[in-house]
């Protein structure tokens, strides 16, 4: 009699067990679509674009890594390029490399100012890595991402052309050669209006 009241407590067991591994299966299952279909609604690179190409750009303070402060509205009459990176960015970087030479040194001593704004990142992170990458041009530090949510709520890197009159001439994410290029022509389309 002890033996079947144990063999009837092993078999409700080994029940109760394989109920208990159907629904943790399923769990993982369901909550594995569920996190799929929330990635699923991750806005698109433009739907995540808040100031669109004509729009006024917003003007914003950003403290600068010298110490500065640097106020978008002080810069009118200059054309902008408004680029917002992250040090742990692979296009971020690689869009920087080409920064120095095809653009600060190509429109030195024209009305252009390279605004490099680093999203999301303490002063420390950015001090580290402009030493390993040799960068000495200002940078601007958003470490709350206050300036960056008035232009965009995600993705980076982006890049904001704006005239000399505070509109954007050109919204555009991420990195690509090509494109780098051709905002290179209009950063001088641009400046010679």
């Amino acid at each position: 009699m002890t033996r079947r009241r144990y063999q009837k407590k092993s078999t409700l067991s080994m029940v109760v067990m394989a109920i208990l591994a159907i629904v943790l299966c399923a769990a993982l299952l369901f909550g594995g679509l569920f996190t799929a279909k929330a990635q699923d609604k991750r806005p698109t690179p433009e739907e995540a674009t808040i100031v669109k190409d004509g729009a006024k750009a917003p003007d914003f303070e950003v403290e600068m890594f010298d110490g500065s402060k640097v106020k978008l509205s002080d810069l009118r009459g200059k054309v902008v390029l408004l680029n917002f990176w992250a040090t742990w960015c692979p296009p971020c970087r690689a869009e920087l490399a080409r920064v120095e030479k095809d653009i600060i040194e190509k429109f030195k001593g024209e009305p252009f100012v390279f605004l490099p704004v680093s999203r999301g990142e303490k002063r420390e992170t950015v001090a580290t890595f402009r030493e390993k990458m040799g960068y000495s041009f200002p940078m601007g530090l958003d470490t709350d991402s206050s300036v960056y949510k008035l232009y965009a709520q995600t993705y980076i890197p982006r890049n904001f052309l704006i005239d000399k009159s505070g509109r954007v001439v050109k919204a555009s994410v991420g990195y690509d050669e090509v494109e780098f290029a051709e905002l290179v022509k209009l950063i001088e389309k641009t400046i010679k209006k």
